[in-house]
């Protein structure tokens, strides 16, 4: 008898990795052999670049990795003028595509991997100020990375808002085998370049169902205006059969555990002076929401995850919703990059089998 087709590949493992565990079951994620909530607001990008990066062919030590970043931020910078009419584009995603393929795929691994991650950064950055009208702002390559993200977007950083954006871009950098993730690994399981696995990857995250609810989270704060009104707006959404954004997630049967992290993040932010009106509503909200979504699914938990948070920590950061996706890849193309390297060393094609369910001749 045939056996079953899984579907989504359900439950099936596809690789053996070093990188990140999640533990749907126990709302648990270790990325690089730490508990997200020990890294997320305690170690900095670069430091989580050199820990998942470790294997990478041509790793510089830890100390040297932010210079390493500014000097490619400001080279990605001078390649603005050479990327045609890609950072044009209206949507922010296709924008990062069209630059990022267009960067030289040859060179040593670890120099590939700084270049990319620098240039996810400077394109996403370049895209908004363009898509307002606005010149795009040369990188600080003494900076920190995310301090430099914050100060080319709104023209000026303060610590606190860099502390929040390195927050978010260290917990969202690896996620075990998600969709971008996967095809970054069969991308180059053909012995492809790096360069394609994190254009295939980008276009995987461009899809709503992977990386694009964190902007209609807030779409839906703003529309519930006020903590008392969300059980009742909440109830209408459902009956009138549409997602409540931010809640549920395909593997965590708890709380996403990095909407933890993120929501200390705001809290942290509130404390240094940035107060943001919206963590009293998403508190709310997230309770209404368990709530009612409990009573319609009482077997199937759904709790808030990471872009439930995501919203609230990046609006409050005074960063552009439209511009949330691509700040998403600009965290997660540190994960994809080290899956590059991992499966690269496997030197395994990734080829699964289907199942013919068609007609047949004759």
């Amino acid at each position: 008898m045939a056996e079953a087709a899984s579907s989504g590949l359900e439950g099936v493992v596809v690789a053996d990795t070093a990188l990140s565990e999640v533990d749907g079951e126990h709302g648990r994620l270790i990325i690089g052999g730490q508990d997200v909530e020990a890294i997320g607001g305690r170690s900095s990008f670069e430091e989580l670049c050199r820990v998942l990066w470790a294997a990478v062919p041509g790793a510089v030590p830890a100390s040297e990795v932010r210079s390493a970043l500014g000097r490619q931020r400001s080279w990605a910078f001078q390649q603005l003028p050479t990327l045609g009419r890609a950072l044009h584009a209206a949507d922010g995603m296709e924008a990062l595509r069209g630059g990022l393929a267009q960067l030289p795929a040859e060179g040593n691994p670890w120099d590939i991997a700084i270049r990319l991650t620098a240039a996810t950064a400077v394109f996403t950055v370049a895209w908004w100020r363009l898509h307002q009208g606005q010149e795009a702002l040369p990188p600080d390559p003494e900076a920190g990375h995310a301090e430099d993200i914050v100060r080319m977007l709104r023209g000026k950083s303060t610590p606190a808002r860099s502390t929040g954006l390195e927050t978010y871009l260290v917990t969202v950098s690896d996620h075990g085998m998600n969709a971008s993730t996967f095809t970054a690994r069969v991308i180059v399981s053909t012995g492809s370049d790096s360069v394609s696995a994190v254009v295939g990857a980008i276009g995987a995250l461009k899809g709503p169902l992977h990386g694009g609810a964190p902007g209609p989270v807030l779409d839906m704060l703003d529309a519930i205006g006020r903590p008392e009104a969300a059980a009742g707006w909440l109830e209408r959404e459902l009956l009138a059969g549409r997602r409540i954004m931010g809640m549920g997630h395909r593997v965590y049967r708890t709380r996403d555990p990095r909407a933890a992290v993120l929501e200390r993040a705001v809290e942290r932010l509130e404390r240094d002076g940035h107060r943001t009106p919206r963590l009293e509503l998403a508190r709310a909200v997230e309770r209404a929401a368990e709530d009612v979504l409990r009573r319609k699914h009482p077997d199937r938990p759904l709790r808030a995850n990471v872009e439930f948070y995501t919203a609230v920590l990046l609006d409050a950061l005074g960063l552009p919703r439209e511009a949330f996706s691509p700040l998403f890849a600009c965290g997660r193309v540190v994960g994809w990059l080290a899956h590059v390297d991992e499966q690269r060393r496997t030197g395994r094609l990734i080829r699964p089998e289907s199942r013919y369910v068609g007609p047949r001749p004759g």
